[in-house]
């Protein structure tokens, strides 16, 4: 098995990640690798950037968490390289010591530095067999090139892990070749596929396994580190959990820099400060705590900013809604659901002002129906909602529980919700009420 997959540790957000969930995956990857220097942990994302997001990385003058699109296990996580290049026109005599200490299946041969195939040690029985059965004597050692059988097709390191057991398992081989983009990268044997590989893997920001990276199952989940309701995904064995109903994941892992005694430097401290702020609202939610003011502002003096400046600039950089694709505004922060039956999803995008919303509901509206049908959804509801004033309004696609919103309608299916701020603690509950659930 390849060693990194022991030694590297991937810390990812949820799909459709948005800042909280970008931010405290990058700054947990600097924390841990500080703690715990016999892993590399590295933050990823699992979903596509915002033009926002773009603009505030950009801003802050890092590079946001690279895209990973699943945590399957691949051929890359138990390809076996050779550091011996066996040329074709050695003699057969020549495998003799390496053959004796490895006793491998298959060994990679090269002419010159260019990969020219696998030599089972099928080949070379096959070889023996037939000079036995001409009852001609082997008095005459071979060139490993006239060994060598008919090649089959290489597979591709970044093929899923069973897709090429399958194909091993159905080829007369003992070893396949294995290539990358810039050709050749290793082989590997029906010993490789003996057990299946599983990534280590730290979610933030959530842990409910279908608003995880794909391939979820499959991985060794070590830690969570969250502040929303508790479906986690099954383990193996216990894990570290740190769940508080904090207004920001990028809170509990500020936290975890003060239980380490450990300073954020002033990069990662502006890191931390954007995830409070884009998930908090500039303080403004409901979700917020005492903890996550106190943490702002002493993330603030680390890093040498004022709060509300900090803030006002951060959201300065989102485009108006109608300025944006609506796909990937509704896409951009939309979790789903599935309760007692009934799938629904609830998106969240924030604005600086609702001033223009004539000028693109109507097109948000049927978008947001297209959201809906395309995810195989009962119900799809899209709060905007505007920081500087503390409201939102609610778009919502037809469905029986519209009657039972208690909220003004402000026209068909759109709703005033003075005040609300939050999807997970003041949307959620009114969601689900009115679905009697």
């Amino acid at each position: 098995m390849n060693e990194e997959i022991t030694k590297n540790i991937y810390i990812s957000g949820h799909r459709n990640p948005d800042l909280d969930s970008l931010c405290s995956a990058y700054a947990y990857a600097v924390l841990k690798n500080q703690v715990d220097p016999q892993h590399h942990y590295i933050a990823i994302r699992c979903g596509h950037l915002s033009d926002s997001a773009k603009k505030i990385f950009a801003n802050l003058e890092i590079s946001a968490p690279p895209y990973r699109s699943n945590i399957f296990p691949m051929v890359s996580d138990v390809v076996l390289t050779s550091g011996e290049h066996i040329q074709a026109d050695a003699l057969l005599s020549d495998l003799a010591d390496s053959y004796s200490d490895a006793n491998p299946s298959a060994i990679p041969i090269f002419e010159g530095n260019h990969f020219y195939g696998l030599l089972s040690i099928d080949d070379i029985s096959d070889w023996m067999m037939k000079k036995l059965a001409e009852h001609k004597k082997i008095d005459e050692v071979p060139k490993i090139r006239d060994l060598m059988r008919e090649q089959e097709a290489p597979i591709m390191a970044d093929e899923m892990f069973e897709e090429a057991k399958a194909k091993l398992s159905s080829s007369k081989k003992r070893g396949l070749a294995v290539v990358g983009e810039d050709g050749y990268v290793g082989y590997v044997t029906r010993r490789c596929f003996l057990k299946v590989p599983k990534h280590n893997l730290i979610l933030v920001d959530h842990n409910e396994p279908r608003q995880s990276i794909m391939g979820v199952e499959t991985a060794n989940i070590v830690e969570i580190i969250d502040h929303h309701r508790l479906d986690a995904v099954k383990t193996d064995l216990p894990i570290f959990i740190d769940a508080e109903p904090l207004g920001s994941t990028c809170t509990i892992v500020y936290q975890q820099y003060r239980m380490h005694g450990i300073v954020p430097d002033e990069i990662t401290a502006k890191v931390l400060l954007t995830g409070m702020i884009s998930d908090t609202l500039i303080l403004r939610s409901p979700t917020t705590t005492a903890i996550d003011v106190k943490a702002a502002h002493e993330l603030a003096e680390i890093c040498k900013v004022d709060l509300q400046e900090f803030g006002l600039s951060m959201y300065s950089c989102m485009e108006g809604l109608k300025n944006r694709s609506p796909e990937d505004a509704i896409g951009s922060d939309f979790k789903m659901y599935n309760e007692k039956g009934v799938k629904f999803g609830i998106g969240q995008c924030e604005v600086t002002t609702l001033h223009d919303l004539p000028d693109y509901k109507e097109i948000y509206l049927s978008k947001l129906d297209e959201f809906r049908q395309k995810n195989g959804l009962d119900w799809a509801v899209l709060m905007i909602t505007d920081v500087l004033k503390e409201d939102s309004v609610l778009l919502v696609t037809d469905y029986k529980a519209n009657r039972n919103l208690q909220y003004q309608q402000h026209s068909n299916r759109i709703y005033d919700m003075p005040g609300v701020m939050s999807r997970k603690k003041q949307l959620l509950p009114a969601v689900l009420f009115a679905l009697g659930l």
